[in-house]
């Protein structure tokens, strides 16, 4: 049944896109670090912010403040988590040309751990610490934690050209403000958090980069999880993981023409 009590998801959506655009003007006023620090070039060569990704990140954790204290939680650790590593990797592993979890596993085993690796293990880790808050038996658990988790890296993997990536956020978490309680008002911190982020990121003035693409995947995945049982998460859990491949196999394809 559709809940159409909008008492917590439109609470949730405003705060995310409030709170979005509200640290992206004071980032931008106070540019930690200086401004060039926050300049990257785009894939047309056009010079771009990298504000909207941390502000996206704080929206989306935002947005869920309101909620039960172990959903609220949850969505912090994923969402805050994600975008940390996420911000680590924009920053230090800035001009890296590997790419997927193979070349980084790879160097890894070679004994060099890139930040493209802290990058899957720390969203991995706190992908399963939040599945653990927000669900009871130890097999929802792991399976909410490879859906986080899964999103978070599956919403970065589309990230490849302006507004992909906060448009999947928009377009996949929209369906879940259908849903009541919990998971609809996560849907909602999702989906205001990229709507906010979406216009600059379209018009090539701002880029999300890691930070805000697994911040917001994040996000998303915790409202999937939120919202669904052992069979739903199961699903979720093995479309993530076949993306992933997918993904993967891309990667590898590019990484040998390049």
């Amino acid at each position: 049944m559709i809940d159409r009590k909008p008492a917590r998801r439109l609470p949730a959506l405003l705060a995310s896109a409030t709170v979005t655009r509200a640290a992206t003007t004071v980032l931008r006023s106070r540019a930690p670090g200086g401004p060039d620090r926050w300049q990257r070039k785009n894939y047309a060569g056009r010079a771009v912010e990298l504000y909207a990704g941390p502000a996206a990140a704080l929206g989306a954790a935002a947005g869920a403040v309101a909620l039960p204290a172990r959903t609220r939680a949850a969505a912090a650790l994923a969402v805050l988590a994600a975008g940390a590593c996420g911000a680590y990797d924009d920053t230090a592993g800035e001009g890296d040309p590997r790419r997927g979890f193979r070349a980084h596993l790879g160097a890894l085993r070679d004994g060099e751990v890139t930040s493209g690796a802290v990058k899957l293990f720390g969203i991995s880790v706190a992908g399963l610490a939040a599945g653990a808050l927000l669900k009871e038996r130890p097999v929802d658990k792991l399976l909410a934690g490879v859906v986080i988790a899964g999103t978070a890296h599956f919403v970065n993997l589309v990230d490849v050209r302006p507004g992909k990536a906060a448009g999947a956020v928009v377009a996949l978490g929209a369906p879940g403000l259908l849903r009541r309680g919990t998971a609809g008002a996560l849907a909602a911190a999702s989906v205001g958090a990229a709507a906010a982020v979406l216009p600059d990121d379209i018009g090539e003035r701002a880029m999300i980069g890691d930070a805000g693409a697994h911040a917001l995947g994040a996000a998303l995945g915790t409202a999937i999880a939120a919202g669904n049982g052992r069979l739903g998460l199961t699903a979720h859990a093995a479309a993530l993981v076949a993306a992933a491949v997918c993904g993967e196999r891309v990667s590898a394809v590019a990484g040998s023409r390049g």
